[in-house]
């Protein structure tokens, strides 16, 4: 693991996702492929899709998205070390990756294994704790950097069964634990090993090439991880550098095996089934494959360190309840860390911290689970979700008006608002122009201004205001000049960006720009200003969910532009007009926009 900051928000519109009916500009499936086609992946074609083979359903996705929350657990031999070598502290790294940062010479750190005897790893305390958390998942570290292995594998002995005085199988007791209390499972899998013979060596980054013996080596470890612990929820690939090759080898081997197995964005080059943000990082751009945010306790470490200041737990549950409905609100699932000190026995500091989110979300869970992102511009209160039957508001800041402005909602119907585990006391949803307002002073146990933060039960309460038929939103949209005119500056735009590409340093690439117009003609010449790449390009405007194909010369001057006549669609939009450009459809994850748009310009049609 690794911290990264995050791609750059440009612009804070808002995207409501196209409709399917765009898909219908390609051939539809024959009935003698409907079979197959129930296992694919069907998304819009303004959007990336899926590598061809097998892979998770749509059904597979959308339960996985619907956790939210989940448990990651850092353990092995530098649980044991806790940060600490030869009576010193190691504070130069994650104390996970002692070993190079000590550094330690190879030898001295296998000696550990000796050592490893975790007698108070107890797998089903441990997924007792994950529900008292409110969790609906685990993911443990199988195999970290260090090449350590938490399970019995015949590709080595260095593993817990065959190389410590524990010998037993840690993965096989914690994925028969969770089995037996009914939460998904899932194993971390380092693909870069500092043990394997003519493998890896500590470098900056971690972005190690992976040799073909070390790329055997993995395949044969993740058809045992794949074949022998039940069904795995996920795999968590990190760190190294493989080629697409060495990615697709892995996805393959994984979805060859179980083709419902969700591979996070770290397997690189694209090949993940989920996009992966950095160590304790967020997006701050929008999202439209499902994405996870990994989160520490602590951003110093992943593994346990022994000589970390814990302290504030109150103020720890607060920071992650809130990092859990920021992720949750822009559409990812969170998934945080415990590291277990070496005898197995869970931190009593990360315990209580884990207690005290699942205080919170045994009344506000349903807010949590199974909801959707936040479907309008950013609010002064806080943050919302959007469930099946209600839209739920979040209030971290309570205006000074006592009062929840919404934005663009005065078109859908809503039934009266309350706070959520206090049905009883409700208040109605009064509108006000475009928008809709709620006043929290109506209701009923509402936290005063000195509770509120002070417990599970006054801390971020949630108000519920349930849905009377379909959800309108009025997007947040650019307005034309006096002659009707737009002249639209990339800036403008909502960026959607691909992760997760060819390693850890690997940018982030663009592939979409988004603009929400206040149009008004019906017919518009469209022109776009790009600067061109040294061959031909394919570049694709959407409007309205109708698709204009453009094809762009391969000049290398400074400027082009291309022209374009589009007509406004008010059925699919009614509201704003909707103007994206994207790579030519169909494209795959990881494709960028194949120039650089300069700007866009609409001039009403004459």
């Amino acid at each position: 693991m690794r911290t990264v900051v995050s791609g750059k928000r440009i612009a804070l519109g808002l995207f409501i996702s196209m409709a399917c009916g765009a898909q219908s500009l390609f051939a539809a499936p024959s009935s003698a492929q409907a079979t197959e086609a129930q296992a694919a992946i069907h998304r819009p074609f303004d959007q990336p899709q899926p590598h061809a083979g097998p892979g998770p359903s749509a059904q597979t996705i959308k339960a996985w998205q619907d956790r939210k929350f989940g448990m990651f657990i850092h353990f092995g031999l530098y649980s044991i070390a806790g940060g600490m070598w030869s009576g010193k502290r190691v504070d130069n790294g994650y104390s996970e990756q002692i070993l190079a940062n000590a550094p330690i010479s190879p030898k001295d750190y296998e000696a550990l294994a000796k050592q490893f005897d975790p007698t108070k790893f107890d797998p089903d305390a441990i997924v007792a704790l994950a529900k008292a958390a409110g969790m609906k998942f685990i993911v443990i570290t199988a195999k970290h950097h260090d090449g350590f292995n938490l399970f019995h594998t015949a590709q080595t002995r260095y593993n817990t069964v065959d190389d410590t005085p524990y010998h037993k199988d840690i993965v096989k007791e914690l994925a028969d634990a969770c089995a037996r209390a009914g939460l998904k499972f899932g194993v971390y899998y380092s693909t870069i090993d500092w043990h394997h013979p003519g493998g890896n060596t500590y470098i900056e980054g971690n972005s190690n090439p992976i040799t073909s013996a070390q790329e055997a080596f993995n395949v044969a470890q993740i058809k045992e991880l794949l074949s022998h612990y039940g069904p795995i929820s996920e795999i968590w690939f990190d760190m190294g550098k493989p080629t697409p090759a060495q990615s697709e080898d892995f996805a393959h081997t994984v979805h060859t095996l179980q083709p419902q197995t969700m591979i996070s964005g770290r397997a690189w080059n694209y090949y993940g089934d989920f996009a992966v943000m950095g160590d304790n990082a967020e997006p701050d751009v929008g999202m439209e494959l499902p994405w996870q945010a990994p989160a520490s306790m602590f951003p110093d470490t992943w593994g346990y360190r022994s000589w970390q200041s814990r302290s504030d737990p109150q103020g720890k549950i607060r920071e992650n309840i809130t990092r859990l409905v920021r992720v949750v609100s822009q559409g990812g699932n969170y998934i945080l860390n415990i590291g277990p000190e070496g005898d197995g026995s869970v931190v009593p500091y990360e315990a209580q911290v884990l207690r005290g989110i699942g205080a919170w979300l045994k009344r506000n869970g349903e807010a949590i689970y199974g909801t959707r992102k936040q479907p309008f511009a950013p609010v002064d209160f806080g943050y919302a979700t959007v469930g099946a039957h209600a839209i739920y508001l979040f209030v971290t800041k309570l205006p000074p008006d006592h009062r929840l402005h919404v934005p663009g909602l005065a078109d859908t119907a809503f039934g009266r608002a309350y706070r959520l585990g206090s049905p009883a006391s409700t208040v109605d949803v009064q509108r006000d122009g475009e928008d809709i307002t709620v006043a929290v002073d109506g209701l009923a146990n509402w936290p005063t201004a000195t509770a509120q933060n002070s417990d599970s039960d006054t801390f971020m309460p949630v108000v519920v205001l349930p849905l009377k038929g379909p959800l309108h939103v009025r997007p947040r949209m650019l307005a034309a000049q006096a002659d009707g005119a737009f002249h639209l500056q990339p800036a403008q735009a909502e960026h959607y960006l691909n992760y997760n590409g060819e390693g850890y340093e690997a940018p982030a690439t663009l592939y979409k720009l988004s603009w929400q117009l206040d149009a008004r003609a019906t017919d518009y010449v469209l022109t776009v200003h790009y600067t061109p790449s040294s061959q031909p390009a394919q570049l694709d405007v959407w409007v309205d969910g109708v698709r204009y194909p453009l094809s762009l010369d391969g000049t290398g001057q400074p400027a082009a532009s291309q022209v374009v006549h589009i007509h406004r669609n008010r059925n699919a939009h009614p509201y704003a007009m909707q103007l994206e450009l994207t790579p030519a459809a169909p494209f795959v994850q990881g494709t960028p926009l194949p120039v650089t748009v300069q700007s866009v310009e609409l001039s009403p049609a004459r």
